[in-house]
């Protein structure tokens, strides 16, 4: 019997700290199933981009469904950044914050259902410093708290939670900021700068709460405080557009520009310590199956 389709699964194996054996039994499983042919793929964490195009193009399947955290999607939309794909979201790492962001459910057999077939929603992409941002990155408390992570031996949530109080005791109090979008220029001192795409960490927390990921724009959240108060309005998803420790920006293009270096990340991916952030949006969208 002639399947009824081709598809490339891409499978961070070691994202979240996971063992996505029994995960890709149940891809196995959904494949027979649905009488499609399923490839899957396992990041090797060398050389995936190009390896990940030339099955691309011997496969050409209909659509490529990512396994594994907001890293491994935005690894793969750069690898195939000039291919026209649309792609599935199946959450298996440790920051899965752009499935949280676009309702993904957490059962497998729903979550299969919605990445083979659903219909697609265009999203937004936006680049800093010529890299592309998917959801949300940001420059200050995070962005160190994910290098502590990173160069810690814990793997999942509580890696992040094992971070948290050493990373408070390491963190400057505050940085200077001058920003200039095509509106306004401000000069500011922050302790955490966040340049949005969407709203919501993978932890469910909204940080951003008027951000639409498929608007042409991005917003810039300026946390000049993070006192006690402002975590608990940040956590309860009540993050008050008036208040004066959170300024929220939006546009199209910026450059923000910083007094010293400060720690930096994408997507969950520590990126080193910056001075200066160019951010635009990208004329360029990801097709991506959502609920």
């Amino acid at each position: 019997m002639k399947t009824l389709g081709r598809y490339i699964v891409v499978v961070n194996p070691i994202s979240g700290n996971l063992d996505k054996t029994e995960l890709k039994e149940q891809i196995q499983s959904f494949s027979v199933k649905s009488n499609i042919d399923v490839f899957i793929y396992e990041t090797l964490g060398k050389d995936d981009k190009n390896e990940i195009y030339k099955i691309y193009q011997e496969v050409k399947p209909e659509r490529v469904i990512v396994a594994g955290g907001d890293g491994t999607l935005k690894m793969v939309v750069e690898a195939l950044e000039n291919e026209n794909v649309i792609y599935g979201i199946i959450p298996a790492g440790s920051a899965n914050g752009f499935a949280t962001d676009l309702n993904i459910p957490s059962l497998i057999d729903e979550i299969l259902k919605i990445a083979f077939y659903n219909d697609f929603s265009e999203i937004d992409i936006v680049e800093i410093n010529g890299m592309k941002s998917l959801h949300l990155s940001d420059i200050g408390l995070n962005a160190l708290l994910i290098k502590n992570y990173e160069n810690s031996e814990t793997r999942g949530k509580l890696g992040y939670l094992q971070q948290v109080i050493p990373t408070f005791q390491e963190a400057d109090d505050v940085f200077k900021a001058f920003i200039k979008t095509e509106d306004i220029q401000i000069e500011c001192e922050a302790k955490m700068i966040v340049v949005a795409n969407s709203q919501k960490y993978g932890t469910g927390i909204v940080i951003n709460p008027n951000g639409l990921l498929n608007d042409g724009k991005f917003e810039i959240v300026i946390l000049k405080s993070l006192d006690i108060f402002t975590i608990a309005q940040i956590i309860s998803g009540n993050i008050p557009v008036s208040n004066k420790d959170i300024q929220i920006i939006s546009t199209q293009s910026a450059r923000i520009s910083l007094e010293k270096p400060i720690s930096f990340q994408i997507d969950g991916e520590y990126c080193g310590k910056v001075n200066v952030l160019d951010i635009k949006a990208h004329k360029a969208k990801i097709k991506i199956a959502t609920p």
